[in-house]
């Protein structure tokens, strides 16, 4: 593993093996608390339907103080909702999780990592395998390298459809769950705490790198587990789990206790513009860092003509200091903060100005530009 400045760090991929098992249930809401129906008698949960149970059951929403909640619970209401998917080339191929984002009467969306299907972008062939053993063909709908976020869809209904939550009320601390498919055992559940927030963590090979403003965690995250769930005590998806620390340059090895997740806010906006449109977009600031810098911050050697931070008046020469309020150590910290912002939102950068000019706080509104 390796750190560099007081956050920065280097983590491997995660991908594993395939194998099956299981039951599913069906619901296609994607808003609300999740709910589950208790049995009067044996006190057994299953996933409600529609948010409705018989009368031999009785309704709850888990995370009330109607019933206690623990890992057991969440498994039992949220595993029918992750996936395992495989994928399949001519030199090879490989698996990871996924997580039932949407679902109509005729098709589903699927969210996983992009470098778990980046292989059949071109050729090949992806099968997503539900908690019931179903084996269903995928199509990629879109996909985006700079946030390793990547959608499928089945030509299949009324699948189980995931709640989910506001990875921005999450706090260190916090216990989570982490739910995909390690090693190929599919539908394999680990439990944790948030150890961290706003983790700048960089991935992949150079030239394609994926910069994550990660949420970590020490839940069991292992190969295999790549685009599955994070979720939070009530059951909903907080993040998607992408990367593990590793402890030799260029090696996976198993977990460590450091585990990170992309944000579920950050991947959200990913994911529903590629369900749109089949593309997404990031945030532009508008400029390019010095590589040689090896100062505290990230010095601007180059500005992008009519970009935010020429606009806002930033100088050539300024080291970036501060990104809505977070510390710029380097400029991966930086590229994280800037890409965990919205495109056309309007960021507080506060840098140190070349030749000594002192400190300046500046307003820069952010541009857009099509992911890769």
């Amino acid at each position: 593993m390796k750190f560099q400045g007081t956050q920065k760090v280097a983590a491997g991929f995660i991908a594993g093996v395939l194998i099956t098992g299981g039951i599913a249930t069906a619901a296609t809401s994607n808003s609300g608390t999740v709910q589950a129906c208790v049995n009067k008698s044996t006190q057994a949960m299953y996933l409600a339907v529609n948010g409705t149970c018989p009368n031999s059951r009785t309704l709850v929403d888990l995370g009330s103080s109607s019933i206690g909640i623990d890992a057991k619970t969440l498994a039992a209401a949220v595993t029918p909702s992750v996936v395992s998917i495989e994928v399949t080339t001519r030199t090879g191929g490989g698996t990871g999780s996924g997580s039932i984002y949407s679902s109509s009467s005729s098709e589903s969306f699927i969210i996983t990592n992009n470098h778990v299907i980046a292989d059949a972008v071109t050729s090949g062939t992806i099968e997503v395998e539900l908690l019931n053993g179903d084996i269903l063909p995928a199509t990629i709908v879109g996909r985006d390298i700079a946030y390793d976020i990547a959608v499928l869809r089945v030509k299949t209904g009324n699948l189980p459809v995931i709640k989910v939550g506001d990875s921005a009320k999450v706090s260190v601390g916090d216990p989570v769950i982490a739910i995909g498919s390690p090693l190929g055992l599919a539908s394999t559940v680990t439990s944790g705490i948030v150890s961290a927030l706003n983790r700048p963590v960089v991935a992949g090979s150079t030239g394609l790198e994926s910069y994550v403003n990660a949420i970590q965690t020490d839940a069991a995250i292992n190969p295999g587990n790549s685009g599955g769930a994070l979720i939070d005590s009530n059951g909903k998806l907080i993040g998607v789990n992408s990367a593990i620390a590793t402890l030799s340059s260029g090696s996976t090895s198993g977990s460590i206790g450091l585990g990170f997740s992309i944000p579920i806010n950050e991947a959200k906006r990913v994911v529903d513009e590629i369900i749109a449109t089949g593309k997404s977009t990031r945030p532009v600031l508008g400029v390019f860092f010095d590589q040689t810098y090896t100062g505290v911050g990230a010095k601007i050697s180059k500005l992008s003509p009519g970009e935010g931070a020429e606009k806002a008046g930033i100088p050539v020469g300024s080291v970036i200091k501060s990104i809505e309020g977070f510390k710029i150590t380097d400029d991966v910290s930086a590229i994280v903060r800037i890409r965990a912002a919205t495109p056309g939102s309007t960021i507080t950068v506060i840098v140190d100005l070349p030749n000594n000019g002192g400190s300046k706080t500046f307003k820069v509104t952010l541009g857009s530009a099509a992911s890769n």
